[in-house]
């Protein structure tokens, strides 16, 4: 039989509604026939990346195109099913997915419980990614295939696509809550509960920081004639200084910096955390993320007029900035955010003062720091040596 064709399509009525926005839908074509099926997505006109049939420019576009592919998987369920059932296929059979719509299979019910969730923007992001990563594993999972030996399986093939083991770990933590949620919405029995036997494994990492001698080489670096690399190196140290993730370094605006009794603060609720953090700039690693600051604070929107998705990006250029500035070592972004916490606390910061500035809830993930520094063991040795 021939495949269904399936395409996303925007604004096919080429009308938009009171707010200024149109409807994404799934166009389905086979055997010169078309039908569409609403996503119940609606979005402006610039939000739509025609070439690539996605949305762009949208706090949320992450999160929407993995649920539109999400949605395009279902629809391919559905046609499946019914080739399978022999008893012969059109159209018609992919009936329209409304919110409505009972789930079935566990994948359903793992894709409403997303949607009709209030978690933030950036965990259902991640939460979809697991759900899109189980529908590639298998089109359509039911609630009695989820056994200790399906986790097992489906562990396997993520390590068989090259998944980290921590990566691994916390797709797997995404599954557990949603059969958790159907145990306690009567769909699924609480003596088959596979992870009474599974047990969820994480890997201890490594995290890179760099040393004072480290950071001194990126800020003596001259990329006064690469102008994206500059921005890019002032984002970077700005973290370094700060210990601001990435979802908070392009968030912030000038607003966000006030003076109190004549100095400068940052002043901020964390993205990820909804932690409210205060920030005594002129304090922290010698005041020098108030001259960064001095350089964007015009910019007419974000402190650093930088996308949301633009991590990878950033990373990419990080790679070569170290290379420029001689640094044998592998950085990302959050590279900064560790070096700002290892080298407060190398310099003699209490432990729950670097928790508070780093906008951690509790002092035990600040923890992980204190142990990951060997000048701070040299520093201390070395201080008990001169007052013996």
């Amino acid at each position: 039989m021939e495949k269904v064709i399936y395409n996303l399509v925007f604004n096919r009525k080429k009308q938009l509604n009171p707010e200024g926005k149109a409807l994404v839908q799934v166009e389905a074509y086979w055997r010169k026939q078309k039908k569409y099926f609403s996503t119940k997505v609606y979005i402006k006109p610039n939000q739509w990346d025609k070439k690539r049939r996605s949305i762009k420019n949208h706090p949320n576009m992450d999160a929407l195109n993995i649920y539109l592919q999400t949605f395009i998987s279902e629809l391919e369920r559905k046609e499946l099913q019914a080739v399978q059932s022999g008893k012969g296929f059109s159209l018609n059979d992919l009936k329209d997915m409304t919110p409505e719509e009972p789930a079935t299979t566990f994948t359903q019910f793992m894709r409403k419980e997303i949607e009709q969730s209030h978690l933030k923007i950036s965990t259902m992001k991640n939460h979809f990614s697991t759900l899109h990563l189980l529908i590639q594993f298998k089109t359509s999972v039911t609630f009695e295939e989820i056994t200790f030996n399906f986790l097992c399986d489906f562990e396997n093939y993520l390590l068989q696509n090259n998944y980290h083991r921590n990566t691994i770990a916390k797709h797997m933590k995404h599954l557990k809550r949603y059969i958790n949620l159907a145990i306690n919405k009567d769909l699924f029995e609480m003596h088959r509960y596979p992870f009474r036997k599974y047990k969820i494994r994480y890997m201890e990492t490594k995290r890179t920081h760099l040393t004072p001698e480290e950071l001194h080489q990126l800020e003596t670096l001259d990329l006064s004639h690469r102008r994206s690399l500059r921005k890019c190196l002032d984002i970077f140290l700005f973290s370094c200084y700060t210990g601001l993730r990435f979802s908070d370094v392009v968030s912030i605006q000038r607003e966000n910096f006030l003076y109190i009794d004549d100095k400068l603060w940052l002043v901020y609720s964390s993205v990820k955390t909804d932690v409210h953090v205060r920030l005594p700039l002129s304090l922290l690693f010698e005041g020098k993320a108030i001259a960064i600051f001095e350089r964007y604070k015009d910019n007419p929107r974000t402190l650093f007029n930088l996308s949301p998705d633009s991590n990878s990006n950033v990373n990419k250029q990080l790679v070569r900035i170290c290379r420029m500035a001689n640094l044998d070592k592998k950085v990302s972004f959050h590279t900064a955010r560790h070096t700002n916490a290892t080298l407060l606390l190398y310099n003699g910061a209490n432990i729950t003062t670097v928790q508070k500035l780093l906008g951690h809830k509790s002092v035990r993930t600040t923890e992980i720091y204190s142990n990951i520094m060997d000048m701070t063991i040299v520093r201390d040795l070395e201080k008990i040596s001169a007052e013996v």
